[in-house]
């Protein structure tokens, strides 16, 4: 049996891939950060919660007790994140973004995925085939948004991407670290969830389709990797 944890799995993404991995057989850990709201999920999923806020050492601390005390774990999935948005939905642009606003939005998609890593790393590498899924963004190529052909292209924001471009270098770092992982960066799309003001275009359905696939890759699997569903992205 495979044991998944899913961070910021209470809705959208993280929700759907739950369900996903449930019905293919994996057991699955509903991490959130909001108790009551995982518990919830869990419930409604036949899956496992754990209490997990991905800014907070102890939290990450006591989850990763708690899994190790029923067993293990055999996938991670690094799906937890924010993108900062004013009153009126839009992003912080060049003119006005703030410090504190990417410190706010590193200290989630960043620095957390680095905390809950270290935290599960110890598991993972029990495991007989050990997989890392980080959800990046498309947002998150360089190549693909400095290129004015490009849709992305004309994406104003700075933090969400910028931090999102430091996931994928997490993965091709610890991708090198770890070889006896499978470690990668997936691309869902602009898919409709409270991240971005529900104004995506694609369904979770649709958004969960590349993680579901990374999760479930063998050890002779790609890793170092930044995928979507149609194969792999440009850096």
């Amino acid at each position: 049996m495979t044991t998944t944890l899913i961070t910021g799995a209470n809705k959208g993404l993280g929700f759907e891939t739950a369900r996903r991995l449930a019905a293919a057989g994996h057991t699955v850990y509903v991490g959130a950060r909001d108790a009551e709201r995982g518990r919830r999920a869990a419930e409604r999923l036949g899956a496992r919660f754990v209490q997990l806020d991905v800014t907070d050492d102890a939290s990450v601390d006591a989850a990763a007790k708690a899994i190790e005390a029923d067993g293990g774990l055999d996938v991670l999935i690094n799906n937890a994140g924010i993108e900062t948005r004013t009153e009126d939905n839009s992003v912080p642009v060049a003119a006005t973004v703030t410090a504190d606003q990417m410190r706010n939005t590193f200290e989630t998609n960043v620095f957390g995925v680095v905390r809950v890593l270290h935290a599960f790393l110890p598991l993972l590498e029990r495991s007989a085939a050990p997989v890392v899924v980080n959800v990046s963004s498309g947002l998150a190529s360089l190549t693909n948004l400095s290129d004015p052909d490009h849709h992305a292209h004309f994406y104003p924001g700075i933090a969400y991407p910028t931090s999102k471009t430091a996931v994928n270098m997490l993965t091709v770092q610890f991708a090198k670290a770890y070889p006896g992982m499978r470690i990668n960066s997936v691309e869902p799309g602009f898919t409709k969830t409270d991240l971005n003001g529900n104004t995506g275009t694609q369904t979770v359905e649709e958004g969960a389709e590349i993680i579901v696939r990374m999760a479930q890759i063998g050890p002779d699997g790609p890793t170092g990797g930044y995928f979507d569903v149609n194969g792999r992205l440009p850096w």
